[in-house]
């Protein structure tokens, strides 16, 4: 093991001193995002495959890889003087990867968005037809049906193993 390199979460106080300390604490931050873009693109495709329980499956890795990553950014942060001192390029990188990131949460968000929308909807409307199904048929004055007719289902039940 580089005597350099102390992961994140054993020592998050350490500070950076040398500019293999520097290069060090880069390149986890560098894998840890690695890590967390590849989950992200694979959640995306997935939800927009429709594949939403292999999507949700996801989950335990994706806030694993979360976590980490906010563990090491705030390390970054602890040392940014340091790190700018000791490995500017590699920071100038490390900015441009999160500029892509950026963009990369921001496609994810707008996919899971949307899914969750739709599914939305889909609940709403399967609500709103068994709520009319089971309303009462009656007219009001004026020859109207009345509210209670036109409202949605009190309580819905999904059996998955369908």
């Amino acid at each position: 093991m580089n005597p350099e390199f102390v992961p994140s979460e054993d020592n998050a106080e350490i500070l950076v001193m040398t500019p293999a300390g520097a290069e060090s604490i880069l390149a986890e931050l560098d894998a840890t995002m690695d890590g967390l873009i590849g989950v992200i693109e694979e959640e995306t495709r997935l939800v927009r495959a429709g594949a939403l329980l292999q999507a949700g499956d996801m989950a335990i890795d994706k806030s694993r890889l979360a976590a980490a990553y906010v563990r090491i950014r705030s390390r970054v942060k602890a040392n940014s003087v340091a790190l700018a001192r000791h490995a500017p390029a590699a920071v100038e990188a490390m900015r441009a990867k999160h500029a892509l990131f950026a963009e990369l949460l921001k496609v994810n968000l707008a996919v899971l968005a949307t899914a969750r929308d739709v599914a939305e909807d889909i609940v709403r409307n399967v609500s709103d037809a068994v709520g009319r199904q089971a309303g009462p048929r009656t007219y009001g004055p004026g020859s109207t049906v009345r509210p209670s007719a036109e409202t949605g289902a009190r309580g819905l039940a999904l059996d998955r193993n369908l």
